[in-house]
């Protein structure tokens, strides 16, 4: 596998005159691509990952661009800008923020805006490959549940239907005052209830861990559900998946002005060590991102009195009884953000929920 992707470069340098063999190496290496893709959260070094990432999307581009229709590909493309938005151009504003950079701070929201831009346009040329109805379906929350019941029905549709979702509330949440973006954002939720009816364990209850961030969007949203699902998500994960405990803490806790569950959960997210090897790259980020949000000014952003010490939690998630409902099939009023996605070939996000 080392050699094929060493080769890359060259192969894509040929300038082969039979379309068929240059087609059929291409799609060979793409497909060869994916599968080791998951090696890729294996790594534990933050900045070889950065490294990483950003020459894996200029290879990916380039297999798109040779072939066009490879689902391999856009897939590829999908979930790595996604990560790439997330774990490098999010996390370089948010340092910016902290060192009152407002100049720098804006160069990598836009970044980050363009990552989530790229990653919706190739998940919607995905979708595309199975059905072509979306301007169709984007009218209302109805027709969008409609649509994607009838040409997305199985489960293996539930990983395509998780980044696409990603990808659409990640680009809601860095451009909150686009109000175009925020009016669509019903999109975005449809899209993950359906990979979640499909399939909820795809990349670790993500789907549920992103939707539980959209009901926890203000402290008139849909708490108590947010506080059920984000708890599921960390119980069936064995609190082994980060960001579904950092969402918890970062958006529920935060929402809920309850600081002792916040400091337990982002604690808990820096001290945890390696909880997974098959989820490294996403938990190194995860902790990455918890530690700052563990910084005074960040607390206090949350509304917390930071002038006297935390009470204890009053108690630890726990599994709820069962199944959370599905959210609410209208557009919502205001706009939300998956916590970060996982990482697939770049780290990802759950997006961070908006608040009023």
């Amino acid at each position: 596998m080392r050699s094929r992707l060493a080769a890359l470069p060259l192969l894509l340098a040929l300038p082969f005159t039979t379309g068929c063999i240059n087609s059929m190496l291409t799609n060979g290496q793409i497909s060869a691509t994916r599968q080791a893709s998951g090696s890729f959260d294996r790594l534990g070094d933050y900045e070889v990952a950065r490294s990483g990432a950003m020459a894996g999307l200029v290879q990916f581009e380039g297999m798109h661009e040779l072939a066009p229709d490879n689902e391999d590909a856009l897939y590829l493309l999908l979930s790595g800008w996604v990560g790439y938005g997330y774990a490098f151009a999010e996390d370089d504003m948010e340092a910016a923020q902290d060192k009152g950079d407002d100049a720098q701070a804006e160069y990598h929201r836009k970044r980050a805006r363009m990552a989530y831009e790229r990653a919706v346009t190739y998940g919607l040329e995905l979708l595309k490959h199975r059905d072509e109805g979306f301007e169709a379906a984007k009218r209302d929350a109805a027709t969008m549940k409609a649509w994607l019941r009838a040409n997305f029905d199985k489960k293996e549709d539930a990983e395509n239907l998780y980044w696409v979702g990603a990808a659409w509330l990640s680009r809601v949440d860095i451009d909150k005052e686009d109000e175009a973006l925020v009016a669509d954002l019903f999109i975005g939720i449809e899209v993950l209830e359906q990979s979640m009816r499909l399939d909820p364990t795809v990349q670790h209850y993500g789907a549920m861990a992103a939707l539980a961030s959209y009901h926890a969007r203000s402290p008139m949203g849909e708490m108590d559900q947010a506080k059920q699902m984000f708890e599921q998500s960390i119980a069936k994960t064995q609190h082994k998946t980060l960001f579904n405990v950092l969402a918890y803490g970062q958006r529920y806790a935060c929402m809920k002005v309850d600081r002792p569950l916040y400091e337990k959960t982002l604690n808990e997210v820096v001290s945890a060590g390696d909880t997974d090897p098959a989820q490294r790259l996403s938990n190194v980020v995860a902790q990455r991102r918890a530690k700052r949000y563990l910084g005074k000014a960040r607390m206090m952003d949350c509304g917390f009195d930071m002038s006297a010490p935390a009470a204890p939690p009053s108690s630890a998630p726990a599994t709820p009884a069962s199944a959370p409902p599905p959210a609410p099939s209208s557009a919502p009023p205001a706009p939300s953000s998956a916590p970060p996605p996982p990482a697939a070939n770049a780290p990802k996000p759950p997006p961070a929920a908006p608040k009023k």
